[in-house]
């Protein structure tokens, strides 16, 4: 067997048990292990880490594996895995036009679907069986690009009960009037629901909601997640604020409503563990394959705990492309979880942006 079939066989039974921790010795070597591979494959990977004076033969620490910024992934192939890669998730739009949209080659759809289902599982239906999932994220099928669509769909298929769907189109947007129509047929079944969607999708269906006087006081044992950030398509939303009109449109009270981050970027999704353990903070928990570090904002030094800096992650998940991601989101991490703290304002923090010169600069 090759070291990529090796891997993927050990962290398929990783990922198997995302509730017991993982030793840091265990970690190390399987880190190191696969930064030897993806310094082999990717030859922009590797120019940089050069520069850097990093390589397989002088890192012994995963904490020293070079960070790749996530603003690279919108300039450069980091595809890093033997043959084609099998897929390519592709990042939502900018401002400043969709051809700058990230590029993230997926050497195995199979690999992420194990990375993330049974941490799902662990953190939105910890009871275990299967719950009606409506989901407000186009199906995988129409967006084969998204990150989001895939791991929703593998969330379906592993523990949708009957009446799960998707009620969004990648080109209309939210279809509320469909999902208004399951929730209602919910509550008259008296059957518990998991509705799921971006801060962007919540926003949409709740305006509408209020518009037209909608409510669906949902079952006992209902649950919604949200995955990440607060910003309306035309207005700003406090995070709160959004709660409140979930509980007063829905009747899922804060309690019930799980905040997930991910990014393209990354193959491993973080999520507040309140539906497992009621009374954990509300700070977001990683699964034992992804490592996070608060790092400052200038010299990319890991702060204190419990100190603000940037968010920098190393995903196991990641098998063929990088797994150690440099991102502009600021954070918290301690050992109750990682407080997030929303995007770096204004100005991209300096040592991002001199990490994104460098790796550029290798590649021309």
């Amino acid at each position: 067997m090759t070291e990529y079939a090796v891997l993927r066989e050990e962290l398929g039974d990783l990922f198997r048990d995302p509730l017991t921790p993982l030793e840091e010795e265990r970690f190390q070597d399987l880190a190191l292990r696969i930064f030897a591979l993806q310094y082999q494959g990717s030859e922009v990977y590797r120019a940089y880490c050069d520069g850097r004076g990093r390589s397989p033969g002088t890192v012994s620490r995963w904490e020293d594996v070079p960070r790749v910024p996530a603003e690279a992934f919108k300039h450069l192939d980091l595809y890093s895995g033997p043959g084609d890669p099998e897929a390519v998730f592709v990042t939502s739009g900018t401002s400043r036009g969709r051809e700058l949209r990230g590029r993230h080659p997926i050497l195995s759809l199979d690999l992420y679907r194990q990375a993330a289902v049974p941490w799902f599982v662990a953190n939105l239906v910890p009871e275990g069986g299967r719950i009606q999932m409506l989901s407000m994220v186009p199906p995988p099928a129409q967006v084969p690009g998204s990150s989001l669509s895939a791991m929703m769909g593998f969330a379906h298929d592993a523990c949708g009960a009957a009446g799960s769907g998707f009620f969004a189109d990648a080109e209309t947007g939210v279809d509320a009037e469909g999902l208004y129509r399951a929730l209602q047929e919910a509550r008259l079944a008296a059957r518990p629901v998991l509705v799921m969607g971006t801060a962007f999708a919540w926003v949409q269906w709740l305006d509408r909601a209020e518009e037209e006087g909608w409510s669906a006081s949902l079952p006992e044992g209902s649950r919604v997640m949200e995955t990440g950030g607060f910003k309306g398509l035309s207005r700003s939303v406090e995070r709160w604020e959004l709660y409140g009109q979930v509980q007063v449109r829905l009747g899922v009270a804060a309690e019930r409503v799980v905040s997930e981050y991910g990014m393209t970027e990354l193959l491993s999704q973080l999520y507040e563990p309140i539906l497992r353990a009621p009374a954990s903070p509300r700070r977001h928990r990683s699964p034992p394959w992804l490592r996070v570090q608060a790092l400052d904002a200038g010299t990319l030094e890991p702060v204190d705990a419990g100190e603000t800096g940037v968010l920098a992650f190393y995903d196991l998940a990641n098998l063929g492309s990088v797994s150690a991601v440099l991102t502009q989101d600021l954070g918290r991490v301690g050992g109750d979880g990682v407080e997030l703290l929303g995007r770096a304002p204004g100005a991209e923090p300096r040592g991002c942006s001199l990490a994104l010169e460098e790796i550029l600069g290798r590649s021309a």
